[in-house]
């Protein structure tokens, strides 16, 4: 487990005092999600078959077919309360993709392409909602049941991302590594070698796979300032047998 007190020694063993405190600073809590085991009460599910409103078609990107479900999310199993982004106090979040399989990866969810975004979806389900188990629509292989226990962690952010940019380099080239400690490679590794899991999280700084998220959103659809939450992301995962976009979904705030 992650906290600030493990951060903090690690980043006075490698930059000035003053910097490690403006580097500890834009740390936030992260709601990580790991297998339930043994009397876990999960409060996520990767996979499975969803509980829509039982008034609500599946969810279909138009022109292309239904999108797999990928997540349910159990707000209340949720600890919101330690989390600094907007969720629902109780209810279900259910995640659906278009991940592939009815054309063979032919069309792709794109940040940059508007037309796109229909392949992705986000459906809450109140809990005075009546909904019932669906089927999965033909052609789509559902994904094996994961169920995933929360617990709440502190999360660090690369030195490139907009925040650690602005404090350390506000002249720097968004995503570039710039002349200061923090993007020193020795750093970059002890932090890897703390936390090296690029997993399920929900809340806190993305773990990036390739550039930071939030550029990549930023660059498509904002202007100017702005500042950021997290959605849930969904790696792609061996343990589901699934395949998904390894870029976690994000959402921004103006």
């Amino acid at each position: 487990m992650t906290s600030r007190d493990t951060f903090r020694p690690l980043a006075l063993r490698h930059l000035p005092p003053d910097d490690a405190e403006k580097w500890l600073g834009p740390l936030r809590p992260g709601a990580r999600l790991r297998v339930a085991t043994g009397a876990d009460v999960p409060a996520v599910r990767l996979g499975g078959l969803p509980a829509l409103p039982t008034a609500s078609p599946w969810p279909v990107w138009e022109g292309h077919g239904p999108l797999s479900f990928i997540a349910s999310v159990d707000c209340a199993r949720l600890p919101t309360a330690a989390l600094d982004i907007g969720l629902p106090e109780s209810g279900t979040l259910l995640f659906f993709y278009f991940d592939g399989q009815l054309d063979d990866g032919e069309a792709l969810v794109l940040a940059e392409d508007r037309e796109s975004w229909a392949g992705a979806r986000v459906v809450y389900v109140a809990p005075t909602q009546e909904a019932a188990e669906r089927e999965t629509p033909a052609g789509l292989e559902p994904c094996p049941m994961v169920p995933l226990t929360a617990r709440v962690e502190a999360t660090a952010t690369e030195p490139w991302h907009p925040s650690l940019r602005a404090a350390f380099a506000p002249h720097a080239p968004l995503g570039n590594r710039y002349g200061h400690p923090v993007c020193s490679q020795e750093f970059l590794d002890a932090l890897w070698e703390l936390d090296d899991e690029a997993g399920h999280q929900i809340g806190g700084h993305a773990h990036s796979v390739q550039d930071p998220v939030e550029i990549e959103i930023a660059e498509a659809v904002l202007d100017g300032e702005v500042t950021w939450g997290r959605a849930p992301g969904w790696p792609r995962r061996r343990a589901t047998g699934c395949c998904w976009p390894s870029s976690p979904a994000r959402t921004p705030r103006t």
